[in-house]
């Protein structure tokens, strides 16, 4: 089959366009591209445009355009992503690694500069400005400035990068977040080039180097989050090989009812698709229902699609969608994108019936007012039960205040005076604090921190204008926000404050505090700053469950902040009611959210605003000349920026002094060749966890102990402990992210239960240590390690250190009962072996305690799916046998690992070393 029959051109504002059809395929009769869900038809198209005869081939088109709605063994394609999109936290070990590889090829006598990425690659810097300054018009600033300061040498590699590499942008600090800037700016959704005297035309794809890159598929742009090192053999040119999905198609019915947002829409989803099963599968959203969802409603879908497993979450291109780019100040690209979606079969009218492997019908107006939390994105709570649900978490903390003789009572509210007492259903011992003069009284339950924050919710004008209107309404009924409760706003982009500013609504939220503090992730990715030292000083003195409440999308133990063990999700206009309530678990049918200055109370339904009133302020005010005026300048950046200077070399001039950027180890055995992967013999458990292990438990991006090995390592090298900024901001240092590998202080490793944090026991000895002492004690011993894990390991971000330290701790493999999609792409890429207990057996229906030490043999002759076997050895001297399967699932896989990663493959191939 000749791709070139199915070439054709059409006409797109006038000038005429190469593309390749797949309606013709079907005229032909060689598929029946009308059955297919609209993501599979997009995998067509690239296959088709793709076909080669080389890399890709004629078996492959026919597996995807005669696509299955089950498939008893995974089936793999070939597929080009159009473009890369990344962030700075997983940006910067990204270009370190390939500036690493320029090293590679340079020291093995190749021209370094063939290591250059080949698609169009967008980095922005939005993981790193962080909440030190709040509740005053000079936090931005603040924040901005100190977000220099700690990160330069980062931002000048990402800048070196910039003039180094071709096909390489950079969104500059204090811009946005990459979701929303993507959503916003960057997404094509029609890719048109020019290509010598000919034009062509495709759809807009990409592959990000973070799990909410989903977030595009809110306007029919297919995307998802891979690991970095996955970015990286894309970049250069490699297809990226994808398991060909089964396809969950959502029906949508109706329509949200009066006062419900698209923050509770999202946590219904989420729950729903979490417990129905869509891991490693598509998600494609289609019927009436879906007309009565703005986009920025779908892309708050789209976003979270991690959170309930799946690959994608997909809208397919409509008449709304066209609407946004026209709100976007993105008019022409309308036109283009409706020509060739119509002409190509790429346009959802509503009259199409594709097939899918499931439908699940779901209702809009069922969705009620929601919360989610304390721990898990997908433990959804309706509001009405808020209280009741969390009696449970509140009852063994009153037995231990029961006798402590502290004062059981909560503040009146905001503007009263004295207190009120708490009942004995819900008795709440307070400790007072001084918080520079200003008295608070905190305990269990207390809200410390509320963050509007997170591209999740800040895309949506709706939710965004919401929240300035109960703030309106809540301060001319004279509420403040107490002042125990460090309070933020941090836009996606720099658009949201101008509609913010234009419809009047910032001075009000201003005056509970939310004042913005960054353009960028801040709270959502853990970067809450610190709390006030009093209030540190009397959490940590009287154990208190102190919480916070975010409009993010992801609420881990740990993740918002190192003292805040309760985090729930909410929309932005509910995090503004819960501030000023200061404490979450409140029944706001029937309790106020606070007091007015004459003791009046204030209920919830006094401040909520009502849908028509919120529609109107967005009709009035979001609009297309503020999209304009921002993005046009979107890639030159401020001042501090600009002040970075670089020199423009070829390899990377690495300085042996920096604690953030350093060389990675990962080629040093280049120069040896290639070995095939041997039996692991005598292997010791390093880490034995349960259910649901997320990439924040294996590789956390918060603050760093001082008393840990990272901790450590950082003061022998004369860093203070005030300036160790974050793991996540020193992912360009091995040595530091190995030494924080599996360090989450919430991290339970069974080994050493009940306690929690990054410790071990070092085996035969039986040795309390450190996670890292004890993978470099056995290191010396010359003794394999690997993981012991439940359901659903790797869990949550994408983040590719968490397979990374994985690895450098010596882990050759991990057994766990499932894994999640990109964390197991991810140990593959660094050529860690993933293995599966057969269906039904678990470790502890083994007996597995982590004193074993463990044979796996079969390795040496690696294929998908392979059935490995694995013996235990008890240190009685008992064994226990029993298989587990390679969940090296494609050819490609197995070739991955038996080059000891993605990586090293591709710099062998390249130059066939």
């Amino acid at each position: 089959m000749d791709r070139e029959e199915f070439r054709r051109q059409i006409d797109l504002k006038g000038r005429q366009y190469d593309v390749f059809d797949i309606v013709m395929l079907e005229k032909r009769g060689i598929a029946d591209i009308g059955r297919l869900p609209f993501a599979v038809r997009i995998l067509v198209e690239n296959v088709l445009r793709k076909l080669d005869g080389r890399m890709v081939h004629e078996e492959d088109l026919l597996k995807i355009a005669r696509w299955e709605k089950t498939y008893a063994e995974p089936v793999e394609i070939p597929y080009y992503p159009a473009r890369v999109l990344m962030q700075d936290f997983t940006g910067v070990p990204a270009v370190v690694d390939l500036a690493a590889m320029r090293d590679a090829v340079k020291d093995l006598g190749g021209d370094p500069k063939r290591i250059n990425p080949l698609v169009p690659v967008e980095l922005i810097v939005d993981h790193s400005v962080q909440v030190d300054y709040y509740g005053t018009e000079r936090a931005l600033n603040k924040n901005v400035e100190k977000e220099y300061e700690r990160n330069w040498e980062r931002y000048a590699l990402l800048k070196w990068a910039k003039t180094s590499f071709d096909n390489f942008r950079v969104v500059p600090p204090n811009s946005g977040i990459c979701h929303q800037v993507n959503l916003e700016y960057l997404g094509r959704v029609v890719v048109t080039e020019e290509a010598g005297a000919k034009a062509r035309a495709y759809p807009d794809t990409l592959i990000g180097t973070d799990s909410h890159t989903t977030m595009i598929n809110g306007i029919g742009v297919m995307g998802w989050g891979v690991g970095g090192i996955e970015a990286e053999s894309v970049m250069l040119g490699q297809p990226y090989y994808i398991r060909i999905p089964e396809v969950i198609g959502v029906r949508m019915v109706g329509e949200l009812d009066e006062g419900i947002t698209a923050t509770d829409l999202v946590l219904t989803l989420t729950e729903l698709l979490r417990t129905r099963g869509v891991v490693e599968k598509f998600v494609e959203y289609f019927g009436p229902g879906v007309q009565n969802l703005t986009v920025p409603d779908r892309a708050t879908i789209a976003n979270m699609t991690p959170e309930h497993g799946a690959t994608l979450g997909f809208f397919p291109v409509d008449e709304k969608t066209l609407d946004y780019l026209r709100i976007t100040y993105r008019e022409k690209q309308a036109e283009i994108v409706e020509a060739y979606t119509r002409e190509l079969g790429l346009f959802y009218t509503g009259r199409e019936e594709p097939e899918y492997t499931e439908v699940i019908e779901f209702d809009l107006s069922s969705v009620e007012p929601s919360v989610a939390g304390p721990s898990r994105p997908q433990d959804r709570i309706p509001l009405r039960e808020f209280k009741k649900n969390l009696a449970p978490l509140f009852a063994p903390l009153r037995e231990r205040n029961a006798g402590s003789g502290g004062v059981s009572r909560l503040p009146r509210g905001p503007g009263s005076s004295g207190s009120v007492r708490v009942s004995s259903r819900s008795p709440r011992t307070c400790h007072r604090v001084d918080l520079d003069g200003k008295v608070a009284e905190i305990g269990d339950g207390s809200i410390v921190v509320a963050a509007i924050t997170s591209c999740t919710n800040t895309s949506n004008p709706s939710v965004l204008i919401g929240a300035g209107l109960v703030a309106k309404r809540a301060v001319k009924r004279g509420l403040r926000v107490p002042p125990h409760v460090k309070t933020s706003l941090a836009p996606g982009s720099r658009v949201v404050t101008r509609y913010l500013e234009d419809s009047g609504l910032m001075p009000y939220l201003e005056a509970l505090g939310f004042h913005p503090v960054g353009f960028g992730c801040t709270t959502c990715i853990g970067n809450s700053g610190p709390l006030h030292p009093e209030m540190e000083r009397v959490i940590s003195e009287h154990d208190l469950a102190v919480a916070s409440v975010l409009s993010g999308n992801r609420n881990f133990e740990a993740r918002i902040h190192q003292s805040i063990k309760w985090n729930f999700l909410a929309s932005p206009m509910l995090v503004v009611a819960l501030a000023i309530a200061g404490r979450v678990g409140v029944d706001f049918e029937a309790e106020p959210v606070g007091y007015d200055p004459n003791g009046e109370p204030v209920y919830l339904r006094d401040i909520w605003p009502k849908s028509g009133e919120i529609g109107e302020l967005v009709r009035g005010n979001v609009c297309g000349e503020f999209f304009a005026a921002e993005y046009e300048r979107i890639f030159i950046g401020d001042a501090l920026w600009e002040g970075l200077h670089v020199e423009q070399t070829t390899t990377f001039p690495w300085d042996d002094r920096s604690t953030y950027v350093k060389r990675p180890p990962y080629f040093e055995g280049m120069r040896a060749g290639w070995r095939v992967p041997s039996d692991i013999e005598g292997a010791r458990a390093i880490v034995v966890v349960g259910d649901s292990i997320t990439t924040d438990h294996i590789s956390p991006a918060g603050g760093i102990p001082e008393d840990s090995p990272a901790g450590r390592y950082l003061m022998e090298r004369g860093v203070a402990p005030r300036d160790f900024n974050s793991y996540g901001s020193r992912r360009g240092n091995h040595e530091v992210m190995v030494r924080g590998t599996f360090a989450n202080i919430r991290m339970r490793n069974l080994i050493v239960a009940p306690r929690e944090g990054g410790v071990t026991l070092k085996f035969p000895e039986h040795r309390e240590m450190p996670v890292y002492d004890a993978a470099v004690e056995y290191g010396k011993e010359g003794t394999p390690l690997l993981v012991l894990a439940g359901k659903e390991y790797g869990t949550g971000s994408s983040r590719d250190w968490a397979a990374k330290g994985t690895r450098l701790l010596g882990v050759k493999a991990v057994i766990a009962e499932s894994f999640e999609r990109i964390h197991r792409s991810n140990l593959i890429g660094m050529g860690v072996l993933p293995l599966v207990f057969r269906e039904g057996e678990t470790r502890e229906s083994l007996g597995l305690d982590g004193s074993e030490a463990f044979s796996i043999r079969g390795v040496e002759e690696i294929r998908p799916r392979k059935v490995l076997r694995v013996k235990a050895v008890k240190e009685d001297g008992r064994e226990i046998d029993f298989h587990v399967v390679a969940r090296l699932d494609t050819e490609v896989e197995v070739e991955y690992y038996r080059n000891g990663g993605i990586l090293p493959y591709v710099l062998r191939k390249m130059l066939k070393v």
